[in-house]
C-alpha cells in the first residue's frame, strides 16, 4: 500500500541531521524577518527624525539654535548626530588646553576629522545586520540542497533495502527530500531583495550626508552658506 507523502510525514520520518538542517533554516528565517521589520521601522523613524531636523536646522537663524534643537531633541539621524559631531569638534578645538595628537591640526582639519568619524559610524550603524541577511541568501540554498541530497541518498537506500523500485516507490520519497530545496530557497530570496533593499536605501543617504557634510563643514568654516546649499536643502529634505 503507498504511503502517503508530505511535509508531515517527511517531518515524521526525518533523522537527527535532517531536523538540524530544518532547524538551522528556520532559524535563519526568523533572524531575516526581525532584520526586514527592525530595519524598515528604523528607516521610517530615521527619515521620520532627519525631515524634522532638516526643516529646523536650514531655517535656523545661527548655529546656537541648532544647537539648542539637539539638546532638547537629541540625536536621531545620521544629519543630526554629524551635526553635533560637528559643533562638540569645534568646541573642543576651540577650548582645547594641550598638545595632544588628537587635538593636532587647524580647526578646519580638526573639524574634517569629527565629520569623516561621524560618517564612519553612522555608516557602520546603516549597515547593521547585512552581514547576517547576505550570509542566510548566499547559505540557505546550500543548506536546503544538502537537505535534499541526504533525504535522497535514504530514500534511495530505504527502497533497494525494500527491493521495490517501481516509479511509485521512487518519486514519493525523492520528491519528498526536494522540501529542503524550496525551503532553502524560501529562505533565501526574501534576505536576497531585503540586502539589496537596504543597500540601495544606505547608499542613496549616505550620498546625500555626504553633501550635507559639505555644506556643514562650509558653514562652520566660513560662517555663511556654501554654493548651492539651497539647491541641496530641498534635495535632502526631500530624501529624508
Amino acid at each position: 500500500m503507498q504511503q502517503d507523502m508530505g511535509f508531515a510525514h517527511f517531518l515524521g520520518h526525518a533523522d537527527a541531521l535532517g531536523q538540524f538542517l530544518l532547524v538551522v533554516l528556520v532559524t535563519m528565517s526568523v533572524a531575516t524577518w526581525y532584520l526586514i521589520v527592525a530595519k524598515w521601522i528604523k528607516q521610517w523613524r530615521t527619515r521620520r527624525h532627519a525631515r524634522t531636523f532638516l526643516s529646523r536646522f536650514w531655517n535656523a537663524t545661527d548655529m546656537n539654535e541648532v544647537t539648542a534643537h539637539l539638546h532638547e531633541q537629541g540625536v536621531g539621524d545620521p544629519f543630526s548626530h554629524i551635526t553635533h559631531h560637528g559643533l562638540r569638534a569645534a568646541e573642543q578645538h576651540h577650548n582645547r588646553s594641550s598638545q595632544r595628537l588628537v587635538e593636532a591640526g587647524s580647526a578646519d582639519e580638526f573639524l574634517t576629522r569629527a565629520l569623516r568619524r561621524a560618517i564612519e559610524q553612522d555608516t557602520a550603524r546603516l549597515e547593521y545586520g547585512h552581514t547576517v541577511l547576505a550570509s542566510v541568501a548566499s547559505s540557505a540554498p546550500f543548506v536546503g540542497l544538502f537537505g535534499t541530497v541526504w533525504g535522497i541518498y535514504h530514500a534511495l537506500l530505504n527502497i533497494g533495502m525494500s527491493g521495490q523500485s517501481g516509479l511509485d516507490q521512487v518519486a514519493g520519497p525523492v520528491g519528498e527530500a526536494l522540501i529542503m530545496t524550496a525551503l532553502g530557497l524560501a529562505v533565501a530570496i526574501p534576505a536576497v531583495l531585503a540586502y539589496n533593499a537596504f543597500t540601495r536605501a544606505n547608499r542613496l543617504l549616505l550620498a546625500e550626508l555626504d553633501g550635507f557634510a559639505h555644506d556643514l563643514f562650509g558653514f562652520m568654516s566660513t560662517g555663511i552658506r556654501a554654493e548651492n546649499a539651497d539647491v541641496r536643502k530641498q534635495t535632502l529634505t526631500r530624501a529624508a
